[in-house]
């Protein structure tokens, strides 16, 4: 298989919304939201364009991933810009060739060249780990009501970058979509079936629920 990654074109917006709604849907939730928030993320002052990329295999888009910057504010009264990376996806046809991967790595070379320290997430640690993330734990980074949460991922792009880091990390509010917007977009495309229990969906919700109090919590 020939795969290209390049970055995103505004011909492709339809066509990559498409596939974050194919990989998403009724992965988290019955339905999906992610191909609403990559269409209103494109416009945040916080979306890094750079890192807007996709991944072109034997000439179909079959993937692709977006990049947001982020904050921590540290223990240390020290504030540092990271990224927030997601969403990502890869077509259900397409997954198990390594595309996701390729991207991830792509990404990451291009961040640290851009000199963005690190890159962090929300999501299953069991692939995450395979693709340099660690706990952000590890780091006593925090999410921002000040819980340490198993899904919160982190991936330093320079040896050390996060050290000294302790404390809440912040995404962008572009990740506070409307539950109502996000609805109305989605009737934009072709009806698809909504499915609640799925086995992803379940898994979601132990990841979700495995959360405890960070130490400087009550103090900052």
């Amino acid at each position: 298989m020939n795969t290209e990654i390049r970055q995103e074109r505004p011909e492709d917006y339809r066509r990559t919304e498409e596939v974050t709604r194919e990989a998403f849907w009724n992965q988290f939730m019955p339905g999906c939201v992610e191909h609403y928030l990559l269409h209103v993320m494109r416009d945040s002052s916080a979306f890094v364009p750079e890192l807007d990329l996709v991944a072109v295999e034997d000439g179909t888009l079959a993937g692709h991933a977006a990049a947001v910057k982020g904050t921590i504010r540290g223990d240390d009264g020290r504030v540092r810009q990271v990224l927030t990376l997601g969403p990502i996806s890869v077509l259900p046809e397409y997954q198990g060739r390594g595309i996701g991967g390729r991207l991830l790595a792509a990404v990451k070379e291009r961040a640290a060249e851009m000199g963005f320290p690190a890159l962090l997430l929300c999501g299953d640690p069991a692939y995450y780990s395979r693709h340099g993330f660690v706990p952000a734990e590890q780091f006593g980074i925090r999410t921002a009501d000040g819980m340490y949460m198993a899904a919160l991922q982190a991936c330093e792009l320079r040896e050390g970058a996060l050290k000294g880091a302790a404390g809440r990390y912040f995404e962008d509010s572009v990740y506070e979509i409307s539950g109502e917007e996000a609805e109305a977009f989605d009737r934009t495309f072709p009806p698809k079936e909504k499915l609640a229990g799925v086995k992803m969906q379940k898994r979601f919700e132990e990841l979700a629920a495995m959360v405890r109090e960070g130490e400087n919590s009550k103090n900052n």
